[in-house]
């Protein structure tokens, strides 16, 4: 497996102005007041559709992506975006999100790097954002999806789904704004971060801003590399939290890399696995909207202000499945059976059953399915 160190990644791998637009679509958020105080101006969003939007405008559903992930859904690697999407099998004509049925819509987080406002966009005075980006919550990312749906004109949507902070986001939008949510579907993702998972966000955090081409968050207009080699730590990092340990055993166990040997000084198979996917994940994300949607994350309480999680969890009116991964030791399945003992919507917790861990809701594509049709059944 090859680490992709022989073309040199970019400083930032976000999508600037003037490169190709793909199939994103823009809207103006306008000003944003954030949890903070502060106020974010001239927000906008990117997003992508699928699909055909009714008359009465009913047929909305909202797909949210988690940390590293984009408005790609679904579609082909090319021109604007650097990589294929990233739920294909579940977005289509006759798919479990129908897009003969459904109008499916899928925006880049606030504070992401593939379009929307973020560290790496413009701001009012012509430069990136950088380090006077404001920290922003998850509560924040979900006005400004208020915003678009406010733009599309969709007053409920017929879905929401989610996972890890995604779910974090459908669960902001179910208990935040529970009349413009009719059905829910969460998968790997809590009702809080805790210590543990916050613990695990620290060494990333750390790595990131370590690297001497960090700038302090001020890099992405200053020749050099840019902090590639902490945010490739960080992914590391993540990485092993995100896959299943009996996972890795299997695939890899103690073998070396071809071509290489451990006693030597060459590399482990499965540390060439970590190196590819640091590299890979260097050229199409920045640093800076990493460490601020991972504080972001930090910050996810659903019960905050709303008098403690269970309260905040019975304001949920719309119709749930909540989903998690047995393998998973990120956000394991307690924290799902919270949320599916709590939300008044709920039916119990569905089990994916994989050896991928907390990627599970990712890769285990026919039991995601089998979920949003649960959900979406008459």
């Amino acid at each position: 497996m090859t680490d992709g160190a022989a073309v040199p990644p970019p400083a930032a791998g976000a999508w600037r102005e003037g490169d190709p637009p793909g199939n994103r679509r823009w809207t103006g958020a306008g000003p944003l007041r954030l949890e903070s105080g502060a106020e974010l101006p001239d927000v906008r969003l990117a997003y992508e559709t699928w699909g055909t939007l009714d008359a009465d405008r009913s047929n909305a559903v909202l797909v949210l992506h988690a940390l590293t992930g984009d408005s790609h859904v679904a579609g082909p690697e090319g021109p604007g975006h650097p990589s294929p999407g990233w739920w294909e099998g579940l977005v289509g004509p006759g798919l479990p999100l129908d897009t003969d049925r459904y109008f499916v819509v899928a925006p880049n987080v606030l504070g992401g790097c593939q379009g929307s406002t973020g560290p790496a966009s413009t701001a009012p005075d012509g430069r990136p954002w950088g380090s006077r980006f404001p920290r922003i919550t998850i509560r924040d990312t979900v006005a400004a999806e208020l915003a678009l749906a406010d733009a599309l004109g969709v007053a409920e949507w017929a879905a929401v789904v989610g996972g890890s902070m995604g779910g974090m986001r459908a669960l902001e939008w179910a208990a935040g704004h529970p009349g413009r949510v009719a059905r829910l579907l969460l998968l790997a993702c809590p009702a809080a971060s805790s210590a543990r998972q916050i613990a695990w966000a620290a060494p990333q955090l750390h790595a990131v801003r370590s690297d001497p081409d960090w700038h302090g968050g001020d890099y992405h207009d200053r020749p050099g590399p840019g902090p590639v080699a902490g945010l490739g730590i960080a992914r590391r990092i993540a990485h092993i939290t995100y896959r299943g340990a009996g996972e890795l055993d299997e695939r890899f166990g103690r073998l070396a890399q071809d071509g290489e040997d451990p006693m030597g000084g060459g590399r482990f198979a499965v540390e060439s696995y970590l190196d590819h996917h640091a590299a890979k994940l260097a050229r199409r994300f920045d640093a800076g909207s990493y460490v601020l949607l991972t504080e972001a994350m930090n910050t996810h309480d659903v019960g905050r202000g709303r008098g403690g999680v269970p309260r905040a969890l019975g304001r949920v009116a719309a119709r749930t499945v909540v989903g998690g991964v047995g393998s998973d030791h990120l956000y394991p399945l307690a924290r799902q059976e919270e949320l599916a003992a709590g939300i008044p919507g709920a039916d119990g917790l569905r089990l994916i059953d994989s050896a991928a861990g907390h990627d599970g809701f990712l890769v285990e594509i026919d039991q995601v399915a089998a979920l949003v049709k649960e959900l979406l059944a008459d």
